[in-house]
């Protein structure tokens, strides 16, 4: 077997919370146990509710912050120290795509400076073949040349992501991990920067961490997706089968909210908010919120385990007919 590309194993995050000056502290786990894996030139969806991890976790996995347990390879080695020399230089080969395009542009700055920067940064070739690079990412992102000389309030917000990607593919990175890169953009935009991203991928090669709370746009771009809740991925698998036939209670909510011509009838209305991180139910997280709750559900957490088709699961009903016939 092939050593995957990027591999996480049981990434714990801890944060404290103090309410007021003289407040006790309180311990929020925002990533609990979780563990992926990604191979080269794939791309794995992570999926869920505001606040259940999904960015923590890309931020763990990329270095940019220290798990309080739990470890990270890239390719088969392990995660060097944040701020040394070889994370520096293997951040070259990992790169971030954020929410909010404007945001992650700097106003002041031209495009094409800022889609050099990164290879001004590492020492990447000299002046001339930088000029070269930056002309083929605009036009690999659909972006014009004259595009490179406009600052970034006199692009649209679509262009903008242009921008962004064109930027994170500068130093030909293995892995980009996008953080709802969607989610900022009109419906109308959002299925050419889809389409984009799956473009890039076959052209360069790259590997994708998609992270979502929209399950269409994590399907038209994953070869598997993960569903995760408060801080654990509850599902993983095929994207056809996960939104298809969802086998954890909180995947067939999702799915259930997605519209579909010709279902009617068929949602599944979710009891209560999520929890509180703060104060995180016993047993299984989701067991307050999930209709086919029994007994066992709020007294132990059920492990991530394989079915025989493949998909990971965190239910102890995961392989009884009962939850089948839920979904």
């Amino acid at each position: 077997m092939t050593t995957p590309l990027l591999e996480a194993q049981n990434l714990m995050r801890r944060y404290w919370m103090r309410r007021g000056a003289f407040g006790k502290a309180t311990e929020v786990r925002a990533v609990d146990g979780v563990s992926l894996s990604l191979e080269r030139g794939k791309t794995l969806g992570l999926v869920g509710e505001s606040g259940c991890g999904k960015s923590t976790t890309g931020r763990l996995v990329l270095g940019l912050e220290t798990p309080d347990a739990g470890t990270v390879a890239f390719q088969g080695a392990p995660m060097p120290a944040p701020g040394t020399a070889p994370w520096r230089a293997q951040r070259a080969r990992m790169q971030m795509v954020f929410q909010d395009p404007l945001g992650a542009l700097d106003r002041r700055l031209t495009i094409g400076v800022q889609v050099r920067e990164p290879l001004d940064i590492h020492g990447i070739g000299d002046a001339a073949a930088r000029e070269k690079r930056v002309l083929h990412l605009l036009h690999a992102t659909g972006l014009r040349p004259e595009q490179a000389e406009r600052y970034p309030h006199e692009l649209s917000g679509g262009q903008r992501q242009r921008a962004v990607l064109a930027r994170a593919l500068a130093t030909d990175p293995a892995l980009l991990v996008c953080d709802e890169p969607i989610s900022a953009l009109d419906v109308s935009i959002q299925a050419q920067v889809m389409n984009l991203l799956v473009k890039l991928q076959r052209e360069f090669g790259t590997a994708i961490l998609f992270i979502s709370h929209d399950l269409r746009a994590v399907r038209q771009v994953s070869h598997r997706v993960a569903v995760m809740y408060l801080g654990r991925i509850v599902e993983e698998g095929e994207p056809d089968d996960v939104l298809h036939s969802p086998a954890h209670p909180y995947s067939q909510a999702l799915v259930s909210a997605i519209p579909h011509p010709g279902r009617g009838g068929q949602r599944i209305l979710l009891q209560g908010d999520p929890p509180n991180p703060a104060d995180r139910p016993s047993g299984c997280a989701f067991h307050p919120r999930c209709p086919v709750a029994f007994a066992r559900c709020s007294q132990e957490s059920p492990a991530l385990t394989a079915r025989p088709d493949g998909r990971l699961v965190a239910c102890h009903l995961a392989h009884e007919p009962a939850i089948a016939r839920a979904a």
